[in-house]
C-alpha cells in the first residue's frame, strides 16, 4: 500500500469519527450544518483545484495519444471497438440495476402515497434529450469549453486534432512535441495537488455523517445494502468481460487500480481520479496511446455505475409508491436512461438531474427524488468509484485487442 492509499484510509477513518463525534455531542442543528459547511470548504477547494487541470490534461494527454495511434484507418479501429465495449458495457450496467432492484426490492417497505402534485425539490432540471445532447457535444470554442470544463466538448475538439497531427504526420511533429510536454507539465502539477487529497477525503467524510447523522445509514440500509450488492454483481460482471485481456493477471490488476478507485469513492468525484488512473493503467501495462484515447471517451461514455444507479433508483421509487411498470415500460426506461446518461460527464452530482428529468417520462412523481437525496451522497461514492473501475476495465481490453497491453505475469 502506498502512502497516499494509507493517508486516504486514515483519512477516511478520522473522517467517520469526528462526524459522528459532532452529530453526537453538538445538539444544535444549526451549529451542526455550519460545521459540515466550514468542513466542505477543503473538498470544494480540492475539486476546484482538479476542475483547474482536468481539462488541460484531458486535452493535451488525448492529442498526443491520437497523434501517435499512426494511421486514420487505426484511430477509427479503435474508435469503434472502444464505442461498441462502451455500448455493451451501458447496457450490462443499466440491466443489472434494473434487474436487481426488481428482485430485492428495497422500495416496497416504505408503502407511500402519491403525492397530490408535484413538489418543488430544488434540483436543476434540464431537456436531457436526444437533440440537445448531440448539438452539446459541438464547441462553439474550445475557449468556451475549457473555462465551463466541459469534457466531453475537449475530447471532441482534442479528436479533431489528434486525427489531424496523425494525418500530417511528420508535419505536425512540432505541435505534438509541445502537447506531449504540456502533458507532462500537467501530470506534474496533478501530482502536487494530489497530495490535499487526504484533507478532502477527511472533510468530506467528517461533512457527510455531522450533517446527517450515522443513523442516516440505519435508516436507508435495505437501500444501501442493496445498491452495493448489485455493484458487486457489476465489478464481477466487469471482471469476466476483462478476463482474456487478464489472463492471470487479475490480482495485480486489482492492487494496480487500488488506489485511484479508492480515491474516486472516497471524494465521490471522477475527476479526482483521472490523473491516477492513467498513470496507473500505463504501469499496469497499457500503452499510453491506447489509454489517453481510451479514458477520455470512457469519462463521457461509459459511466456503467452512474447508469446502473439511475434504473435502480427510478425503479426504486416506482416501488415506494406502489407502482409496478410493465416489461415495456422497463425496456423503454433502459433506452431512455442509455441516451439521457451520455451526458454526465464532468457535471458533479449528475445522476441526480438524469433521474429528476427521467421520473415524468414514466408517470413518477418527482417528490420521489427526496427519497435518494439523504443518502446521495453514500451511493454516489459507490456509482463514481464503479465508473472509474469500469472505465479501467475497458481500457485494459481495447488495449489488449490491439496489442498494446504489456503485462508480466502476476507473480502472487
Amino acid at each position: 500500500m502506498s502512502k497516499l492509499t494509507l493517508y486516504i484510509v486514515l483519512a477516511m477513518l478520522a473522517g467517520v469519527l469526528t462526524g459522528w463525534a459532532c452529530s453526537a455531542f453538538v445538539v444544535d442543528p444549526a451549529l451542526n450544518a455550519t460545521i459540515a459547511a466550514d468542513l466542505s470548504i477543503c473538498t470544494e477547494v480540492f475539486l476546484r483545484l482538479i476542475s483547474m487541470i482536468i481539462a488541460p490534461l484531458v486535452l493535451a494527454t488525448m492529442i498526443t495519444g491520437l497523434a501517435q495511434l499512426g494511421s486514420a484507418g487505426s484511430i477509427g479501429r479503435i474508435f469503434v471497438r472502444t464505442l461498441a465495449l462502451f455500448v455493451f458495457a451501458s447496457l450490462v450496467s443499466l440491466c443489472l440495476g434494473l434487474s436487481m432492484a426488481s428482485w430485492l426490492e428495497p422500495g416496497h417497505a416504505l408503502h407511500l402515497d402519491l403525492p397530490a402534485g408535484t413538489s418543488a425539490h430544488g434540483a436543476a432540471v434540464g431537456d436531457l434529450g436526444a437533440r440537445q445532447f448531440v448539438t452539446h457535444l459541438v464547441p462553439r470554442s474550445l475557449a468556451e469549453a475549457m473555462a465551463n470544463n466541459e469534457i466531453l466538448q475537449v475530447v471532441v475538439f482534442a479528436l479533431f486534432v489528434g486525427v489531424a497531427c496523425a494525418a500530417l504526420g511528420k508535419k505536425a511533429q512540432p505541435l505534438v512535441s509541445v502537447v506531449a510536454a504540456l502533458a507532462e507539465v500537467m501530470l506534474k502539477v496533478t501530482g502536487y495537488v494530489m497530495l490535499a487529497a487526504p484533507v478532502a477525503v477527511f472533510a468530506a467524510i467528517a461533512a457527510a455523517i455531522t450533517l446527517h447523522g450515522p443513523a442516516v445509514l440505519a435508516v436507508y440500509a435495505r437501500l444501501v445494502g442493496s445498491f452495493y450488492a448489485m455493484l458487486a454483481l457489476l465489478w464481477l460482471a466487469l471482471l469476466v468481460l476483462a478476463l482474456p485481456a487478464l489472463s492471470s493477471n487479475v490480482g495485480r490488476f486489482l492492487r494496480t487500480m487500488r488506489e485511484p478507485v479508492l480515491l474516486a469513492f472516497s471524494t465521490a468525484s471522477s475527476e479526482s481520479a483521472y490523473p491516477k488512473t492513467l498513470l496507473q493503467l500505463e504501469r499496469f501495462g497499457a500503452s499510453n496511446r491506447v489509454a489517453s484515447f481510451v479514458l477520455p471517451l470512457g469519462y463521457s461514455f461509459n459511466l456503467v455505475g452512474s447508469m446502473a444507479y439511475c434504473t435502480f433508483a427510478v425503479l426504486f421509487i416506482a416501488q415506494a409508491y406502489g407502482i409496478e411498470p410493465t416489461f415495456a415500460q422497463k425496456m423503454t426506461m433502459l433506452l431512455v436512461l442509455m441516451v439521457m446518461s451520455k451526458g454526465l460527464a464532468g457535471v458533479p452530482r449528475a445522476s441526480i438531474a438524469v433521474l429528476t428529468a427521467a421520473l415524468p417520462h414514466f408517470d413518477l412523481p418527482a417528490a420521489g427524488l427526496l427519497l435518494v437525496l439523504p443518502v446521495d451522497q453514500f451511493l454516489d461514492m459507490g456509482r463514481t468509484a464503479t465508473n472509474v473501475f469500469g472505465n479501467s476495465v475497458a481500457t485494459v481490453v481495447v488495449a489488449s485487442w490491439e496489442g498494446e497491453l504489456r503485462v508480466q505475469a502476476d507473480e502472487s
